[in-house]
């Protein structure tokens, strides 16, 4: 049955109109997009940078591949593809976020970046992007801010060429049972407060980290994967389950 645009859908714990949870993540993001970064390597203890190389080590970034990294305002993938892809290697970043775009130009202003790269600000639902124009699709933590995960996965197939590579990295709603207890501690009561600290700001974390819990486990996650057409999809587990990576490919 096709939604409509009133139904309601998972906002962190709370339940919204499906219309209004594009606006109410932008927000989240325009109050963090300048200490986004720091606040990464705080809430992961610096493993984010580990597992955004593990993800980059699956796509063996080679030769005059294009990339679309989603949700990736900051340019922190981008970054990491072009200095391993060599100098014939493009990156596209797409965010539906302005200020978190804007973080990225100037981050790239800084690094001598000055081309081989495009900024665009658009939505994962409705890419900004032609179709069959990129040889890889990177998401880092950021499919679970998407309202309709299911059209998101479909517009990922629809700008890959045939042998394109799909990589998606996100914090997994379930680690191994022997984490859980000191995840939920840690999620819940250390990284608000963690969070406001920084930022000045507690409730985009508490916002992300119950965002986490509803985001789909990794079996449902892959069965929406091949639903949306994308093949030979593989996970693979970090950190315990905290994370896991997903890997498909149009065929």
């Amino acid at each position: 049955m096709t939604e409509s645009p009133t139904d309601e859908v998972d906002f962190g714990f709370r339940r919204v109109p499906r219309d209004a949870k594009a606006g109410l993540v932008r927000e989240v993001f325009e109050r963090v997009a300048d200490r986004y970064d720091l606040m990464n390597d705080l809430m992961s203890l610096g493993l984010h940078r580990r597992w955004k190389e593990a993800m980059l080590d699956w796509l063996n970034p080679r030769g005059a591949m294009t990339l679309l990294d989603v949700a990736g305002g900051t340019g922190d993938i981008a970054f990491r593809f072009l200095a391993r892809a060599g100098a014939t290697a493009r990156a596209v970043v797409c965010d539906i976020n302005p200020a978190m775009v804007e973080v990225g130009r100037d981050r790239a202003i800084d690094r001598s970046i000055l081309d081989r790269i495009d900024w665009l600000v658009g939505n994962a639902e409705a890419l900004p992007v032609a179709d069959r124009s990129v040889e890889a699709y990177t998401i880092a933590f950021g499919i679970r801010n998407v309202t309709d995960i299911p059209k998101a996965l479909a517009e990922a197939r629809r700008v890959l060429k045939p042998g394109g590579h799909f990589l998606c990295l996100e914090f997994g709603p379930r680690p191994d049972v022997g984490l859980s207890g000191l995840y939920d501690l840690y999620s819940f009561q250390v990284l608000p407060k963690l969070g406001e600290l920084v930022t000045g700001k507690a409730e985009p974390y508490q916002y992300l980290i119950e965002s986490i819990r509803r985001f789909p486990s990794d079996e449902r996650f892959a069965a929406m994967l091949g639903a949306a057409g994308l093949q030979r999809v593989r996970q693979r587990r970090l950190a315990g389950g905290v994370v896991t990576l997903h890997s498909a490919w149009r065929i």
